[in-house]
């Protein structure tokens, strides 16, 4: 049996958004511990290099990035949706804005309150794969403290008409995404019920949503399974893509993190890219990417 595997570990908070999504979802998975920092020989192999956390695993199909794992959780059950109406995939738009713009203000605010409270390994992790080198981003955390707090109030007056949740009545991918953000800044000292009372109903409404059920596998537990299915995902290129089926590319996030995936291409469209590619240790696995956010080009 094809199983649902989520690699984490337990203060990323992307991480901790997909917990939420899966409890939300009501999908059993398995939870796979990684590394908080980079090597991380396990991952690499099923992902080809891609490194960043979370990654979701079903069978030997491998996800990374929020974006397309939150897709692939839609296929796998649709209801309830992570995009319900009457804001329907709108949602999307702001869970990639909690994710991006106002995520760096997040990071600044916990963990530039007391930047002793990560290891010297931590710092240089963070400055080869986010241009996070401390002498220059310690300086930036009173401006970014003031960039969380104004996305804070966003989320308040987005909450006072009394809403439970920023779409409406039912929680939703930007509702997760804008919980880790103020989840994070707790290592901070910051509380939701800084932004009033409905934010941290709000906070609290989300938080009971749980992980649901779920099991701990090891990392070799993941790879073993990898290497005992197939994918199953369907693919395709869409019509007019400037590259074909079997093209040699690699895949390169949109930021300083220097790690590229190469493989073969098998599908690409305005949503997904993804690519085909072997590793004794997991035999053949296709890994998916979004296209917005990811560079493709000619290896």
């Amino acid at each position: 049996m094809t199983q649902v595997i989520l690699h984490h570990y337990s203060n990323s908070p992307f991480g901790q958004a997909m917990r939420l999504a899966l409890g939300l979802k009501g999908i059993s998975w398995k939870s796979v511990e990684q590394p908080d920092i980079a090597p991380k020989p396990e991952l690499s192999a099923l992902t080809g290099g891609y490194e960043r956390i979370p990654v979701l695993q079903i069978g030997s199909d491998v996800y990374c990035d929020t974006a397309v794992i939150v897709d692939r959780l839609e296929t796998i059950k649709a209801e309830p949706s992570l995009y319900p109406e009457p804001l329907g995939f709108a949602g999307r738009m702001i869970a990639n804005w909690s994710g991006s713009a106002w995520f760096m203000p997040a990071v600044g605010v916990a963990l530039g309150t007391d930047p002793n409270i990560v290891s010297d390994a931590f710092w240089e992790d963070r400055t080869t794969r986010f241009g996070m080198n401390p002498q220059k981003f310690l300086p930036m955390v009173p401006h970014l403290t003031t960039q969380f707090d104004a996305g804070g109030a966003l989320v308040r007056d987005a909450l006072a008409d009394g809403r439970a949740y920023i779409g409406g009545e039912q929680v939703g991918h930007a509702d997760l995404m804008l919980y880790m953000n103020i989840r994070f800044a707790g290592f901070a000292g910051r509380k939701p019920s800084d932004f009033g009372h409905k934010v941290a109903a709000w906070y609290d409404r989300i938080d009971a949503l749980g992980y649901g059920e779920f099991e701990s596998w090891t990392r070799e537990q993941a790879l073993n399974h990898a290497l005992e299915t197939n994918p199953t995902a369907p693919v395709s290129i869409a019509e007019g893509s400037p590259f074909a089926a079997g093209d040699l590319v690699s895949v390169k996030t949109e930021s300083p993190d220097p790690a590229f995936v190469t493989g073969q291409l098998i599908g690409l469209s305005d949503r997904q890219i993804t690519i085909q590619r072997h590793d004794d240790k997991v035999g053949d696995v296709h890994v998916h990417f979004p296209r917005l956010g990811q560079i493709v080009s000619p290896a």
